[in-house]
């Protein structure tokens, strides 16, 4: 069996190590060879007669990463998907009641089905690398931990945190695991095997009772406190995701049958739970999503002679400070940023400071590790110390002349290899890059707000970039922790274009009378993050107005923004930044300021319910990404899908807009639209969807 997963060596005093290492991958994952593979090495540990197995990867960095993900695409069938989940049960159940102690050696990434291969062990024992994290990420797919997860977890570490963990994807780290009983001991990875061999030789593991406070015992302990434990984290579920998951609410329901029924109608519960959600569109969505990304990894790949650790980032402001950061903390580059004033430069430091500051307090990072990321930022109001920078990015204000001041500034203070990326949100890159000497090293490469947090950036090529440039960038943007897409060169680009209809739209809904809080609210209950209103008093109402002139001027009178919101800039109601937009902002809690309709001299006379609400503005969301896909602006409808839902929050359960346009039907989204047109000519379905409902063709 020289291709078998699982290879078992015998040690001293008896003791079986079986070696877990998929052929030919980086990582090791569950797939259906498993169980015979499993199977076997477990009779065979039987008739050498061990008294211990100990299970250790053989890959550096991760013990067993979760489940093959195409497995669960090749479950075509809800008795396929309860099939796996049986036979995960059933191989565990076998493991658990072998006749010698099993002990589970976990170093790095021990995730969904691998986490629960190491439930089924009598121990568990990983190493405190910074790489060891342990974790049931299923919801994240959809799914709920179909291998018995949901069944072991709680009697482990108890309701409340089975329910935290599962209910979020939660990976916890491995001092973590240990002061939750997830674990029992925590060693160096140069001590890992020696211990948990040593650990193998101490007999079968006794029943432990979860590490509680008296006030959690009190409520898990009891029928009436475990109901309020389960009722409130179906309310935090609702008022999380709106209800559109069923995956959270189907982990619920396994969790209390692991404390409320017999062992066999529990995991009943939890195998149909299981094959339910993975017949579930929500979970083909999300799915889909993990695939897109993966491959999306795989392009734009070049060996990398010269790796960046040199950064320069133009401009202290929010956006600057945010780049900063991803830059030196995440990519480990070091950044020095440019600013006109000193104070700049002292608030984008502080910026970093405060964020790793919260994850030292959560113990996530030493002070030592802090200091040593700090140091890798520093500042000036001039180019000194710039003469070796590979990537320049320039976050500076929406002015063209300004910009290509920059490009000429850096040229003049770097070295012929420097790259200069914009951080524009809606200037052509050719038209900053118009007066360059050296055009092909100019690029775009737009974050969103705030660049820590939010997954997307757009990597923006114009015609005279180099490809190697295009490379080195996408590699960069990885490496900050993004997921890049690389889009055409047009004003808006993708995500900006594709925004700024739908943001109209909800605005002239606004000036037709509907109130601010129910725009809101319709595009919520859709499944989008926040409503179109919140997200433009979040941007920046100014921001706003000042991209606007430019989608107008490049693409069309269809991006024109209504002239009444000139008013708000007058008034300086720009958002949360002036505590005051579309609403007021307190301390701690927003409300609708009543004045604004005045203001924009509007009626308020709502005449949509919140779907037909929800319809205008995502149908010209919609509408304008099938013309940005038939113009070439995305590469292909994947990737105009991932830039919606990692960039502006597009529904995940659904998709993205192209995966959404083929549920609704072009035909039907057509028709829709021209509906729509005869009142206003924004509307007027994209020639793009027009031929697909002719052809009856979809984009997937």
């Amino acid at each position: 069996m020289t291709d078998s997963v699982f290879s078992l060596e015998l040690h001293d005093n008896a003791i079986g190590v079986v070696t877990i290492d998929v052929p030919g991958e980086k990582m090791n994952t569950l797939r259906a060879s498993f169980v015979d593979e499993l199977n076997a090495i477990l009779q065979q540990a039987l008739s050498e007669r061990v008294k211990g197995l100990v299970f250790i990867s053989g890959k550096k960095d991760n013990f067993i990463a979760g489940a093959d993900i195409k497995m669960l695409d090749d479950a075509k069938t809800r008795d396929d998907a309860l099939y796996l989940s049986k036979t995960c049960h059933s191989v565990f159940a076998e493991m658990a009641k072998m006749p010698f102690t099993t002990v589970a050696a976990l170093h790095g990434a021990t995730l969904g089905g691998g986490l629960e291969f190491a439930l089924a062990c009598d121990y568990r024992v990983c190493s405190d690398a910074d790489i060891t994290k342990l974790g049931l990420p299923e919801v994240q797919l959809g799914l709920l931990p179909g291998g018995g997860g949901t069944q072991r977890l709680p009697k482990l570490v108890g309701i409340q945190k089975a329910l935290e963990w599962t209910l979020t994807g939660k990976q916890v780290r491995a001092k973590q695991a240990l002061k939750a009983g997830l674990v029992n001991q925590c060693v160096p990875h140069s001590i890992l095997l020696a211990t948990a061999i040593s650990q193998a030789t101490k007999g079968k593991a006794k029943a432990a009772k979860p590490k509680l406070d008296k006030i959690s015992q009190l409520l898990e302990g009891n029928p009436f406190g475990r109901n309020i434990i389960f009722k409130k984290a179906a309310e935090n579920v609702t008022k999380k995701t709106g209800g559109h998951y069923p995956a959270p609410y189907a982990i619920i329901k396994a969790i209390r049958a692991s404390v409320e029924m017999d062992t066999a109608g529990a995991y009943q519960v939890e195998a149909d739970g299981f094959a339910d959600l993975c017949m579930s569109s929500q979970s083909k969505a999300l799915r889909g999503i993990f695939f897109a990304t993966t491959e999306m990894k795989k392009e734009w790949q070049t060996p990398e002679k010269t790796p960046v650790t040199h950064v320069a980032v133009l401009g202290g402001g929010l956006m600057g400070a945010g780049i900063a950061h991803v830059s030196a903390c995440k990519a480990n580059a070091r950044v020095r940023i440019k600013d006109v004033a000193a104070e700049g430069i002292t608030k984008a430091m502080n910026y970093s400071y405060k964020i790793l500051s919260k994850k030292q307090q959560r113990r996530i990072l030493t002070q030592a590790q802090l200091q040593l990321q700090m140091n890798r930022i520093t500042g000036g109001t001039d180019y000194v110390g710039f003469k070796h920078t590979q990537i320049a990015i320039e976050a500076v204000f929406e002015d063209l002349t300004l910009k290509q001041a920059m490009v000429a500034d850096i040229e003049a203070n770097t070295n012929e290899h420097t790259i200069f990326a914009s951080n524009t949100s809606s200037l052509p890159i050719h038209q900053i890059a118009a007066n360059a000497s050296r055009p092909e090293n100019v690029i775009g490469l737009h974050y969103f707000s705030p660049v820590e947090k939010m997954p997307l950036v757009e990597v923006i090529p114009h015609a005279g970039t180099s490809e190697a440039v295009i490379a080195k960038v996408v590699s960069f943007a990885r490496k900050q922790g993004k997921t890049p897409i690389v889009v055409k060169d047009k004003a808006g680009f993708y995500v900006n274009r594709i925004l700024a209809p739908y943001i109209n739209e909800a605005a002239n809904l606004l000036l037709a009378g509907e109130p601010i809080e129910k725009i809101d609210q319709a595009l919520v209950e859709f499944g989008f993050p926040v409503g179109p209103l919140t997200l433009l008093d979040e941007v920046g109402i100014d921001i706003g107005s000042k991209i606007a002139p430019i989608l107008e001027v490049e693409l069309g009178e269809r991006f024109k923004a209504p002239d009444a919101f000139s008013r708000l800039i007058s008034a300086k109601r720009l958002g949360r930044k002036t505590g005051q937009g579309f609403y007021l902002y307190g301390k701690k809690d927003k409300k609708v300021d009543e004045s604004i309709y005045e203001l924009l001299g509007v009626q308020v006379s709502p005449k949509l319910n919140l779907e037909e609400i929800a319809e205008r503005c995502v149908s010209q969301m919609l509408n304008e990404a099938a013309r940005c896909l038939d113009e070439g602006i995305v590469a292909s409808a994947r990737d105009g899908d991932i830039g919606a839902i990692f960039g502006i929050g597009f529904p995940p359960f659904l998709g993205g807009p192209f995966s959404y346009i083929d549920k609704l039907g072009a035909s039907h989204l057509a028709s829709r639209l021209a509906t729509f047109a005869e009142q206003n000519p924004a509307f007027t379905p994209a020639e793009a969807l027009v031929t697909m409902a002719e052809n009856k063709t979809c984009y997937r």
